[in-house]
């Protein structure tokens, strides 16, 4: 992954641009891309400041918000599809989800589905 150049170049591509050059001839000179001299302009003028934007950080879940409702909804009826979840989801909460993705938010919440050979569950969700 990238990581964001020095805060003393960005002030520098910046005094240079300032001083009445364009943002192409910055990037030559400074031997950057023109889209960093372009977005490091922008973030100035909306920022006021060239420290770099933070890097990564968590990523939330859009299904988070209707924790509550799926684990409900689950409880009630365990023996559920995922399909049919995501129609619950869909109708009750107007949030779109695919069954893969509610599988996996499933299984971190530590929910599974174990079948034996006969194709019975071997113990609750």
């Amino acid at each position: 992954m990238p990581h964001p150049l020095s805060n003393d170049l960005r002030e520098r591509v910046v005094a240079f641009v300032e001083a009445g050059n364009s943002r192409n001839e910055a990037a030559r000179h400074f031997d950057t891309s023109v889209s960093f001299a372009v977005n490091l302009m922008a973030l100035l003028r909306e920022t006021g400041s060239v420290e770099p934007r933070p890097v990564g950080g968590k990523r939330h879940g859009k299904l988070d918000p209707a924790e509550a409702f799926l684990l409900a909804f689950v409880a009630c009826a365990p023996d559920v599809s995922m399909p049919e979840l995501a129609a619950a989801l869909l109708a009750e909460k107007g949030l779109k989800a695919t069954p893969q993705s509610l599988s996996r938010w499933l299984i971190k919440k530590g929910f599974s589905f174990k079948k034996n050979t006969s194709g019975q569950r071997t113990r609750p969700a």
